[in-house]
């Protein structure tokens, strides 16, 4: 019921203000106590929403939604999977209006991926609050469309989810609403900055509600809570929960909509981006690991096995926050191949970058390293030649066609490094897909799955998409292109060319592959069998123009 403007708050007469009094009656102090033991019978009994048919009305509880309830309620850390549609905000909204009336000083954060749908949540908390009786209100100090202050100290916050929304601050309840619709960088920056404000209570609290969007890392969260990685409680909702909705509801869903929606956002299945390198099918069947250990963005998931052969890919970034400076360490002892380990990070300055790959390739037997050089490779290649002086680095001979045609001859250059041109990034790619969807490397890290997942077709090529990241993709993309070798079939003993010999033959460019070589100091005649492509030098053979 409505109060005087002299008891209500600014002039509203939905909302008690700060210091008024309430003569409770018996029957009040009684729902009074039953409300504040069970969250679940006031949500029920008190709570009001707006129904697009009905308009305000009681919260008509579904038994998903008590689920719901009482899975917040009991568990200091939730991970619930909804599809889309099934009044997952409102219920969690009903949790969070209980928990702030009915226990004192409570600080709760309210997230979304956009600071507008976090005020909208906010919103339908102060609906819900204004449409509850006088004697359930606590008095009100703020009340705006960023927060709410109650009279027993009290507060609730929207806002986006960023690393900077709750940082410095203190909070018992940190509501993330659509996390899987945050970009990864974004949430990556979040959790780092949000857990230790968790973690330093006994009884604090994060819920994740979301429908999933992708591989990504709502789709890791998920994982880990399901199999038992992480301490999250793992709550799923189906579309068939809700009344109503049967075969037929689903059939005419698809009609409006498509089957591969339909799939993502009722039938909550982690899909991907369409045309992506790797298969949909395949991406969703990698299985990751958590690392024997991580520090500073070096993620271990085998330590060095004596006499293992390792191969060391990076992929080099300016280290201003953008783009990562990565390192996927793979054995290749055997087939099939595996990472091992990786690193990855957009903060370090380049100049500390060779400091960070000799380490790892000293680590891993003094791994051999092979790093592009389009851009800024080619210093960190110095640094770690020349400065650091470590020597298993692939130096690469390139033959280049004058000309229109073979008889125009050829030109000759070797670098250390690899630049990746055209041609090694579509032979990369297919071997690539051919290994990944063939068992031939194993992955290990979720990072780099989840790039795997935003890795699609741009024109002729394939990219990130927009707002992610294809770092840890690229290194394997040369790393691929480097199985397809003949000296590293020399080096390894393995001869995977017949596996990739079908993808290759699709790909010839006008201009001919890099090819490796250790250089050894020595001076080389080359010469060029001008009826195949050929080339041969005092080590032997080198390269053929068709791979």
């Amino acid at each position: 019921m409505p109060i005087n403007n002299k008891d209500s708050y600014r002039d509203n007469p939905l909302l008690k203000k700060a210091g008024v009094e309430h003569a409770y009656t018996q029957e009040e102090v009684d729902e009074y106590i039953i409300c504040s033991k069970d969250p679940v019978y006031f949500a029920m009994k008190y709570i009001k929403i707006v129904n697009v048919d009905e308009g305000l009305m009681p919260f008509r509880m579904w038994d998903f939604q008590k689920e719901m309830i009482r899975t917040y309620h009991e568990n200091r850390f939730s991970i619930t999977k909804c599809p889309r549609q099934v009044g997952k905000t409102t219920t969690s909204v009903a949790y969070l209006l209980w928990l702030t009336l009915f226990s004192d000083q409570q600080n709760v954060a309210v997230l979304a991926n956009k600071g507008s749908l976090a005020r909208d949540i906010l919103a339908k908390y102060q609906l819900a609050y204004e449409n509850l009786p006088m004697w359930l209100q606590q008095g009100v100090v703020t009340w705006n469309k960023g927060n709410v202050e109650l009279e027993n100290g009290s507060k609730i916050i929207a806002a986006s989810t960023s690393s900077s929304a709750v940082r410095g601050g203190s909070f018992n309840v940190v509501f993330l609403d659509e996390f899987a619709f945050v970009p990864a960088n974004i949430a990556n920056e979040f959790f780092n900055s949000v857990y230790p404000v968790i973690s330093s209570g006994k009884t604090t609290k994060v819920i994740i509600v979301s429908t999933p969007c992708g591989l990504n890392h709502f789709y890791k969260m998920w994982v880990d809570a399901i199999e038992g990685r992480s301490t999250y409680k793992s709550l799923e909702v189906h579309w068939s929960q809700v009344p109503g909705r049967d075969a037929d509801w689903k059939s005419e869903t698809i009609r409006n909509t498509s089957e591969e929606q339909f799939r993502q956002e009722f039938e909550t299945e982690f899909i991907g981006s369409s045309a992506t390198l790797i298969s949909g099918t395949k991406l969703r069947s990698l299985a990751f690991h958590n690392p024997l250990s991580s520090i500073e963005g070096f993620d271990i998931y085998e330590e060095p096995i004596k006499d293992h052969l390792y191969i060391a890919t990076v992929d080099c970034a300016e280290g201003v926050e953008q783009d990562y400076s990565t390192i996927n360490v793979l054995d290749v002892s055997q087939t099939p191949y595996r990472q091992v380990a990786k690193y990855r990070n957009n903060k370090l300055p380049l100049l500390f970058f060779p400091t960070v790959i000799y380490s790892i390739a000293k680590k891993y037997n003094e791994a051999y390293v092979l790093i592009e050089t389009n851009n800024i490779g080619q210093q960190v290649v110095d640094i770690l030649h020349y400065d650091l002086e470590y020597e298993n680095i692939y130096k690469l001979e390139h033959h280049h066609i004058k000309g229109q045609s073979i008889s125009g001859g050829f030109k000759r250059s070797t670098s250390f490094g690899i630049k990746t041109t055209k041609t090694v990034k579509k032979v990369g790619c297919a071997n690539l897909k051919t290994l990944v969807e063939n068992d031939k490397l194993i992955i290990n890290d979720f990072d780099t799955i989840a790039e795997m997942n935003t890795f699609t077709r741009n024109r002729d090529s394939y990219a990130a998409e927009e707002g992610n990241n294809d770092d840890l993709v690229m290194g394997l993309v040369i790393f691929a292109w480097l199985t397809a070798q003949t000296f590293f079939k020399d080096s390894t003993d393995i001869d995977v060319r017949k596996l990739m010999l079908a993808e290759q033959n699709m790909l010839v460019d006008e201009d001919l592959a890099p090819v490796g070589i250790f250089d050894n100091g020595l001076k080389e005649e080359i010469t060029i069998d001008s009826t195949n492509g050929d080339v041969w030098s005092e080590r032997g053979y080198t390269s053929s123009s068709t791979f």
